[in-house]
């Protein structure tokens, strides 16, 4: 545990960021908390103890690490720079970590911002879902400067798995992107399989079982399959935040000129559901768009 490190904001407490400020009350640390919804702030602090406040600057003020987990690159800007963003409290040689899927633009914004105050700034998303932050078994990606991450890593390690600095400020979210744009793909390749083999009268489960030791199997057909085949879709990581995270790596794509062809498609798909009425189904039902196609 760094020895400078004994305060800690945490800005912003839904699914995610809730467990995680959890992880680092129970490694002892004092956790001051800003929540746009007080009710959720009120029902961390039930659980874990520590201190609530009123504005991001407000927790801010006196904590050696703000950590920010909100979300999108509007909301970030909100707690960081607005008027009584967390900048306008943290002092000279503190450390801010920002885990929201944003653009590698606004990790440029902040990294400037923090330099002018003297402040340290890592760029931070996280891959795992709720499931990941719960457990402590969270992927991180890391933009910023080594110092500042070798300072942060060992709390960040208190809820991630794999913690790694990808490069300068940015980097992180450019890695981030990279993360989605893959699982995007496995995610359509696994439904057409599983409703390929619903059309072709095989017993998906058994199928599930005989390929996901070899060459086909992943990480989302270990883990959602079953759900998939129950039509369950009330859990995990929503359809509106995978379309947030698709815009970003199309945005950036365009930007480098890189060409991402299944990506832009299965972001149509997303649409699609979205207008099935699934905005907040897991990401994983996209089977339900081909099982359902009139209605897509």
């Amino acid at each position: 545990m760094p020895q400078d490190i004994s305060t800690v904001a945490f800005i912003g407490l839904g699914v995610m960021g809730h467990p995680m400020a959890g992880h680092l009350a129970g490694a002892g640390l004092d956790v001051r908390v800003y929540n746009r919804t007080t009710d959720k702030a009120t029902a961390w602090l039930a659980r874990h103890g520590g201190s609530h406040h009123a504005t991001p600057a407000e927790a801010a003020r006196d904590a050696d690490l703000v950590v920010v987990c909100v979300g999108n690159d509007d909301d970030v800007r909100q707690v960081t720079t607005g008027p009584d963003g967390a900048l306008q409290g943290m002092a000279s040689g503190s450390l801010l970590v920002d885990h929201t899927t944003a653009s590698a633009e606004l990790a440029a914004e902040l990294d400037a911002a923090c330099r002018e105050r003297r402040i340290g700034f890592l760029d931070a998303p996280v891959s795992g879902g709720q499931q990941g932050a719960e457990t402590g078994a969270l992927t991180i990606m890391c933009g910023g400067e080594p110092a500042d991450f070798e300072r942060a890593a060992p709390l960040l390690e208190r809820y991630g798995r794999s913690v790694t600095l990808m490069g300068p400020a940015g980097s992180g979210q450019l890695t981030k992107m990279v993360n989605q744009i893959c699982i995007g793909g496995l995610i359509q390749g696994l439904a057409e399989g599983l409703h390929f083999a619903d059309k072709a009268g095989l017993d998906a489960t058994r199928v599930v079982e005989a390929i996901s030791q070899g060459a086909a199997g992943s990480w989302q057909m270990d883990n959602r399959h079953r759900t998939m085949l129950d039509d369950e879709y009330a859990h995990g990581f929503a359809v509106d935040w995978m379309r947030k995270d698709l815009g970003i790596c199309l945005d950036q794509a365009r930007r480098l000129g890189a060409r991402l062809p299944v990506t832009a498609l299965v972001d149509q798909f997303y649409a699609d559901v979205q207008a099935m009425g699934g905005g907040r189904w897991d990401t994983s039902s996209l089977l339900r768009r081909l099982h359902d196609p009139d209605k897509a």
